[in-house]
């Protein structure tokens, strides 16, 4: 199949703005509670529908009263918390733009984003983060407000909107409609500058209703609800924020994806969102929780066959499969006991689903958490089409694919094997840069995805790799490098690992360890905590297996014919990562050129 598309099931009305839904709400039903926020004695109140109205209002009005005219941009530098949603939706309550800026991005990257786009204020979580862009000198910038107050300095409590009246917001606020600007994501920049991808209302109110609208399991249960960790600088995790609004389930926040596990049991979401390493570490976890003994790491290993297969037999049919279920639903009732009922309470308890994105989760972890009784639904999508373009549904589930489009939404592939997207959840263009919009948004309003992928007999879409990240060997080989790194990213000592060979006679790969998992390897095998992995030749015959299993997803031309374990992991502060944790190739491939250069002189 080449194309497919499923019919809208909302159309966004010209009129409609992402605010509608905070004074609607508020309007409807003022003490239903619409978000969670933990409190200093270290419980989670809640925010009803009118007290967030209310704050929103409030923040929006000190904005309008300090100046902020439609349409101005305003930047936001902070982690994942309440405060975060709260601004946004001040500022577009105030007919503003969102810039959402990561908290860990560098000073170069914040006076670039400020600068690109001529934010006239910026509210700064910390005082370093508001020092940072206080130095980069901006023209344009005559606000910077801090969220945390500090002595001395401007905080978001003392913008003073008294002056402003409820009329002037209205107006305001409904002045600004589906067609209008509402946010400009700079993307990670794994290449170059970061671009500012221009979101309007209309495109994050079609991508998120339209989902909500397919994942009503999901999102419009009773007692619907989600834990967002995340950075909400990311559009993955922006869509949930305002999914949650739009949909009713109750929305909690939380700083620091490390140490999220342990408020899971507090705050016990019905639903998670999150990227494949974190559910690759909670596996990782409860494989080390089991390896205490020998018989809790037999139990441990026929419990995850038992989920794998038990999830497999779901697709199969025939009086056979009927009966290999039957058997399968026994052993997997006694390993829920033993097992799986253990990993779901520390999530919570109560997670039914999952949302995952950003990279391939891998079949063999999909299946697993679905027979432990977490169904992960795998999502595909891009800052330009405001996130997701597809997902898999509770009830049409194919691991080992991203799901279905969006309702409203048409993939399809080119001749060259290019995945292509339409729909109303397309970006208008990048901010200032109408040579690079040329690039990705065609006349017939195809966003060029730059990825690989293929659409079985289904509509099921498979992404398959990067088209620039195709690498050809010397001898004129194609190899898409992200079938053998996702395969490599699933054994649990890996962190991050990267496929080179561009022109050289075969395939080599930069290998990184899991700080955590390496501790638990090396006291398990007496190896000395400071010892240099990169010449350990017990770990080195560890990882072999490992690239010997992904090569059996490839040809011998393909396969990695040898590799280099390197002595740190690539992270967002040596610039290896981005904000939302790709690896930058190009600098990889210009600090480890030595490295790189030594595993074919060598082999020569």
């Amino acid at each position: 199949m080449r194309e497919y598309s499923i019919p809208a099931l909302v159309d966004v009305p010209a009129a409609a703005s992402l605010t509608d839904v905070v004074f609607t709400r508020a309007e409807r039903d003022p003490h239903a509670p619409v978000m969670r926020r933990r409190n200093s004695a270290d419980r989670w109140d809640d925010v009803t529908a009118g007290e967030f109205s209310d704050e929103v209002a409030a923040l929006a009005k000190g904005l309008v009263a300090a100046g902020i005219a439609p349409g101005d941009r305003v930047a936001l530098m902070s982690r994942t918390r309440y405060e975060w949603t709260l601004i946004d939706y001040a500022v577009w309550a105030a007919g503003g733009v969102t810039v959402p800026i990561y908290e860990t991005s560098s000073a170069e990257q914040v006076e670039w984003i400020l600068s690109d786009s001529g934010a006239r204020a910026a509210f700064a979580e910390t005082g370093n983060h508001a020092d940072t862009i206080s130095k980069a000198r901006i023209a344009s910038l005559e606000h910077v407000w801090l969220i945390d107050d500090r002595d001395g300095a401007d905080g978001m409590g003392r913008l003073d909107g008294s002056r402003i009246t409820d009329q002037e917001l209205q107006q305001r606020r409904t002045a600004r409609k589906a067609a209008d600007l509402a946010t400009i994501i700079y993307t990670s920049g794994t290449v170059g500058r970061p671009k500012g991808c221009e979101i309007t209302h209309g495109n994050l109110l079609s991508d998120v209703r339209n989902a909500v609208g397919g994942l009503r399991e999901v999102f419009e249960v009773t007692g619907s609800s989600t834990l967002l960790f995340l950075p909400l600088a990311h559009s993955f995790a922006r869509i949930i924020q305002v999914g949650c609004l739009e949909s009713g389930a109750i929305l909690g926040h939380w700083p620091d994806p490390a140490s999220v596990a342990r408020v899971l049991p507090e705050f016990q979401p019905t639903f998670l969102l999150a990227v494949p390493r974190v559910f690759e570490k909670v596996y990782n976890s409860a494989q080390h929780e089991a390896s205490a003994s020998k018989a809790k790491k037999q139990i441990f290993r026929a419990a995850v066959e038992t989920a794998i297969a038990w999830s497999k037999s779901q697709a199969a049919d025939g009086s056979g499969a009927a009966a290999r279920r039957r058997a399968l639903r026994l052993r997997r009732a006694l390993f829920d006991r033993l097992v799986y009922s253990k990993l779901r309470a520390a999530i919570g308890g109560k997670v039914e689903y999952a949302m995952s994105g950003g990279a391939p989760l891998g079949e063999r972890l999909g299946h697993f958490f679905r027979g432990a009784g977490i169904t992960i639904l795998e999502g595909y999508g891009l800052t330009e089409s405001s996130a997701a373009s597809t997902v898999n549904r509770p009830s049409r589930n194919k691991i080992g694919t991203v799901g279905l489009p969006l309702p409203g939404v048409t993939i399809k592939i080119a001749d060259d094997g290019e995945l292509l997207i339409r729909g109303p959840n397309i970006f208008r263009g990048y901010w200032h840069d109408e040579a690079a919009s040329a690039e990705v948004l065609d006349q017939d309003g195809w966003l060029h995805s730059g990825d690989l992928g293929s659409l079985d007999d289904e509509g099921f879409l498979q992404v398959t790799g990067r088209k620039k990240e195709i690498i050809v060997t010397a001898a004129g080989k194609i190899v898409a490098p992200a079938l053998l790194e996702d395969r490599l990213r699933a054994n649990p000592l890996i962190s991050q690992c990267m496929v080179v060979g561009e022109g050289r006679p075969f395939i080599a790969c930069l290998i990184t360890l899991d700080p955590e998992t390496l501790e638990r390897w090396r006291k398990q095998h007496g190896s000395a905590a400071d010892a240099d992995p990169s010449q350990d030749p017990d770990l080195a015959a560890e990882i072999r297996l490992a690239v010997d299993d992904a090569n059996k997803a490839v040809s011998r031309a393909e396969s990695i014919r040898t590799f280099r374990i390197l002595p740190s992991d690539f992270t967002e502060v040596n610039g290896h990562l981005t904000p939302s944790l790709k690896v930058r190739r190009h600098i990889v491939i210009k600090d480890y050129e030595d490295a790189i250069d030594a595993i074919y002189a060598e082999h020569s």
